[in-house]
């Protein structure tokens, strides 16, 4: 079963100066972050609504692209 982006990102945490890392730091913080979320552009408009010092957008398409590589069907 495909996790959701979400419980993907979390097994980034705990990583040290890692970008990634302190994108799951954020995300998990973030207790309005869209947790069931699968699409997109849904998660895309919120990251750039909400785009802080840890939760950039640029590390969303990275996270994204590697979240699409390891679930693709």
């Amino acid at each position: 079963m495909k996790p959701s982006f979400y419980q993907y990102v979390l097994t980034f945490r705990g990583g040290k100066n890692d970008p990634k890392a302190d994108f799951a730091e954020a995300a998990f913080d973030d207790h309005s972050f869209p947790k069931a979320e699968e699409d997109f552009y849904a998660l895309s408009k919120y990251i750039e609504e909400n785009d802080s010092d840890q939760l950039k957008a640029t590390v969303f398409d990275e996270l994204w692209q590697l979240y699409e590589e390891k679930f693709s069907e």
